[in-house]
């Protein structure tokens, strides 16, 4: 009786790639391989486990109901190498290395820029990457090292630190401002042109829990990108919500202040795998940006 291979896992991931893009072009790009090395994988995988694990359809590759019977399986085998991977790299001293960053595309517009320079300045030879993204990267597998978050995570194994709160506040434009009188109560917030988010309930929900009822048909203009939502309220286009320090920065703005309103902050936390965190460059850059973005809130919020 021949003795069996260990699986290959150069195959699995190849597997794992297709499944999650339903083609061999897709996955050739997620991994950076070419199409037809991704389809030797693909039979090979299929011959050592004897099961056919793709079918054709007009779109694409989808996992036939034996494909579908492993993925779980293929899944766990990959978190297992990604927690190898980072379990071995936080036993190195080394600092030297890249460190990926990720914020919400706000946040690396309007925060992590007055912060980022002393982190350059502190160390060197850390290359440092900023991924803008209002997705929640997976931490687990390395999407990125470090996230900074207005929401504190939930992802089992993850490490998070709260550094403070921002304030928000309600802005227009100095252009809408001339062409409206501008609400001195909540109630007469409706009576205004407002920019919300389109998908997002964020604002909805904060809205409602000012009292405030409202519907996406209450807003005249809608946009998901945070810093696309805030130029089209400089702009003119209507009155919007927008981090306070920010706002008050920009001298095409004004802010309006209801008496009858107190706005909610968003606490900012700085989260990492919890391996991932050990591994010397990031725990550095961690501690430099932790101390970097408490300085940074206690500087606007004196403001």
């Amino acid at each position: 009786m021949s003795e069996k291979r260990p699986l290959d896992w150069s195959l699995v991931q190849s597997f794992l790639a297709v499944a999650e893009t339903g083609s061999l072009s897709g996955a050739a790009t997620a991994l950076g391989q070419s199409q037809p090395t991704l389809g030797r994988h693909i039979r090979a995988l299929e011959a050592t486990l004897k099961l056919e694990l793709f079918e054709r359809h007009r779109r694409g590759l989808r996992l036939t109901a034996a494909g579908q019977t492993i993925r779980p399986a293929a899944e766990q085998m990959r978190e297992a190498v990604h927690l190898l991977s980072m379990t071995a790299e936080s036993q190195s001293q080394q600092l030297n290395g890249t460190v990926r960053i990720a914020s919400s595309v706000f946040a690396a517009h309007h925060v992590l820029p007055a912060v980022l320079e002393d982190l350059r300045i502190a160390e060197p030879g850390i290359s440092l990457v900023v991924q803008p993204s209002d997705e929640s990267e997976n931490l687990t597998f390395r999407d990125a090292d470090i996230a900074v978050r207005m929401y504190r995570p939930r992802q089992q194994d993850l490490v998070a630190r709260h550094l403070g709160d921002v304030r928000m506040g309600i802005f227009a434009s100095q252009s809408y401002a001339a062409r409206h009188p501008l609400p001195k109560m909540t109630d007469d917030l409706l009576a205004h042109d407002l920019v919300g988010y389109d998908r997002s309930p964020l604002i909805i929900d904060a809205m409602r829990n000012l009292g405030i009822h409202v519907t996406p048909d209450d807003f005249a203009v809608r946009c998901d990108n945070q810093s696309a939502y805030w130029e089209l309220v400089r702009a003119g286009a209507g009155i919007g919500f927008t981090q306070a320090h920010v706002g008050r920065a920009d001298p095409l703005t004004i802010e309006i202040h209801p008496i009858d309103m107190e706005l909610p902050t968003l606490p900012l936390w700085l989260t990492a795998h919890e391996t991932v965190r050990h591994i010397p460059r990031v725990d550095r850059i961690w501690m430099l940006l932790a101390n970097a973005l408490s300085e940074f809130l206690k500087d606007i919020d004196k403001g």
